[in-house]
């Protein structure tokens, strides 16, 4: 019978065949040790000479880092196995030989690893982190897909941005000048004059020359936009929306988790509701713990938002910045005409904002005053004014960012590991 690693623990006692690689082997007179991987997981095949043919047994003990096999043998129970089995092999074939891996079990520097992150891919740690990826983005369909959402997809291509255009990819399109998205939000919030609640799941590009930990070329952002939906209403969305994630990746991935060493105490208490803090007190905080350069009126940066988050455990909303360092399209606070209703969620543990969102402007006249401010010309935003024209209402919206809710959830340092092929500032291979 032919299966997978993963479903080994379904064929206790039975004979069974995998595909697999050998990920790392170690050997004794009488018996070797094949670290086998297919994908789906990892399990030990346990090689006795006594009990396979002795050119099968010198195969196994010869065999090299990352060779292709089929592997035959008899699943049996392991208590001191992650995966609770262990494989006794009775027959090995060789599909193709691998010769020279370059990534051995020794220490590697990360510039190497990088450089061939085509196969670092295929270690513990990274197959790890992108099977938790890959749990995330199953969880963020699921809960827009139960709570009504459709799924809209905007262009990547774009003739304009929606926050300027200094950190935009330039490019033609034919005669035209265009950009490649930074984020998908201002066509979300024309779907959500269509289809009332929408999200959309995609690349976006930013052409920031950061370096930081935090800080990827190209990303991936979950954006939805909500019509007949104001400010308060879709923090509690968005609280409900992360403690799903999350409770999803606790639930699926606790192998992974495992693998990583990741602290699960410290996700295990992420659930709604999040505490929330002004942007005022926040200043008020981050004076308190000696921030004295920070001003009101100044954006927070990642130590701040480290700082602020290390008084709580749960995720925490920073609520109505300046309107002067906020984006043109967010509403004014109705009770004070300096700040917008918007908040950014910051993770704990130092992993920083994974939320930025707001109510959006929905008032005709006042969008043509921003378009005034923002020198914002009717040949490239005519249609988004329209939206406000033909039977505005009160909508609100938010963005998550994939890669870095991935490093948070995995307990990854750098955002590079949580992408399967990071473009970085200065790295756009492989």
């Amino acid at each position: 019978m032919k299966t997978t690693i993963a479903k080994l623990k379904n064929h206790i006692g039975e004979e069974v065949t995998i595909g697999a690689w050998i990920a790392n082997k170690r050997s004794s007179g009488k018996i070797a040790f094949l670290q086998l991987r297919d994908g789906t997981g990892f399990v030990q095949g346990v090689v006795v000479k006594s009990d396979i043919p002795e050119e099968q047994f010198l195969l196994a003990k010869g065999i090299t880092q990352e060779t292709s096999v089929y592997v035959t043998g008899s699943v049996q129970t392991d208590e001191r196995s992650q995966s609770g089995v262990e494989l006794v092999v009775s027959k090995i074939q060789v599909i193709s030989e691998s010769q020279d891996y370059p990534i051995t079990p020794k220490e590697h520097g990360t510039e190497f690893l990088m450089d061939h992150r085509h196969l670092w891919i295929r270690s513990k740690r990274q197959h790890a982190v992108l099977k938790i990826r890959n749990e995330i983005i199953h969880a963020v369909n699921e809960f827009f897909y139960n709570n009504d959402f459709v799924k809209v997809d905007p262009p990547i291509l774009t003739g304009s941005s929606a926050e300027g255009t200094t950190s935009l990819f330039h490019t033609k399109y034919f005669e035209e000048d265009a950009y490649l998205s930074q984020s998908g939000q201002l066509y979300m919030e024309a779907a959500a004059m269509a289809l009332g609640k929408v999200y959309s799941f995609g690349p976006t590009f930013r052409a920031e020359k950061s370096k930081t930990r935090r800080h990827l070329i190209e990303f991936w952002m979950i954006e939805p936009e909500m019509a007949f939906v104001e400010h308060e209403e879709s923090l509690q969305i968005q609280e409900q929306f992360v403690s799903h994630v999350v409770q999803s990746v606790l639930e699926r991935c606790k192998a992974e988790l495992q693998t990583l060493g990741r602290d699960v105490t410290k996700l295990e208490n992420v659930k709604a509701p999040f505490p929330r803090v002004s942007y005022d007190d926040a200043i008020k905080m981050l004076k308190e713990k000696g921030f004295d350069d920070i001003e009101w009126g100044d954006d927070f940066g990642a130590p701040h938002e480290t700082a602020i988050a290390e008084s709580f455990d749960k995720p925490v909303f920073i609520t109505n910045y300046p309107k002067d360092i906020k984006a043109f399209y967010m509403k004014p606070h109705p009770e004070r005409d300096d700040v917008v209703l918007c908040a950014d969620l910051i993770a704990p543990e130092g992993y920083g904002e994974i939320i930025g969102g707001s109510q959006r402007i929905d008032d005709l006249e006042l969008m043509r005053q921003r378009y005034e401010e923002h020198g914002l010309t009717d040949d490239a935003y005519k249609w988004y004014l329209e939206l406000r024209q033909y039977g505005s209402v009160p909508h609100s919206g938010f963005g998550l960012g994939l890669e870095r809710t991935v490093a948070w959830l995995s307990g990854v340092e750098h955002v590079r590991e949580t992408i399967p092929f990071p473009r970085l500032l200065n790295r756009l291979y492989p």
